[in-house]
């Protein structure tokens, strides 16, 4: 059975950008075919929640060969959303002073539903340890209001690194 939802995905405006691609560009490193989240619609420093989605293109890397015919999202795909959604509330929050927020594992991840090119990744993060040093998200994601995958990201604070060709 899968956990009540962070927050009912009926209620979230996704129409009202707090931080648009330009804007989580400043926030996190992940550049091209890495780069998962398409907008931030709110932060809540109150409730330690952050709200943002994915929009899926057919023109994604993955398309092509995950699955040829019948395209799903891959999962770890939604993991790594997750991660650079926690790491936007850490950085915005000012939690962390420099850097950004790395994957550092998962815990607890069921995928419950498909993410196929067309669809928006709604994801919610809610903080349950902030620290400088690791911070833990309980993570869900939905599909028209279909909960597709949860779990809980841990992520560790990662100094700038200068870019390599």
């Amino acid at each position: 059975m899968p956990p009540a939802p962070l927050v009912d995905p009926a209620t979230i405006d996704t129409s009202k950008v707090l931080l648009d691609l330009d804007q989580i560009r400043h926030v996190n490193p992940q550049r091209f075919e890495m780069e998962q989240l398409t907008a931030i619609v709110s932060i809540d420093p109150a409730h330690k929640l952050i709200v943002g989605y994915k929009d899926v293109h057919s023109d994604e890397f993955w398309v092509r060969g995950h699955m040829p015919g019948y395209p799903l999202l891959p999962g770890i795909l939604m993991c790594e959303a997750a991660a650079q959604l926690a790491s936007c509330y850490c950085v915005q929050t000012e939690l962390i002073q420099e850097g950004f927020v790395g994957f550092g594992g998962m815990e607890d991840v069921r995928f419950r539903g498909q993410v196929r090119p067309g669809d928006r990744l709604l994801l919610i993060g809610k903080a349950t340890r902030l620290h400088r040093r690791q911070t833990i998200f309980d993570v869900q994601g939905f599909v028209d209001g279909n909960m597709v995958f949860h779990g809980r990201m841990i992520g560790v604070n990662l100094s700038q690194l200068e870019p390599t060709s």
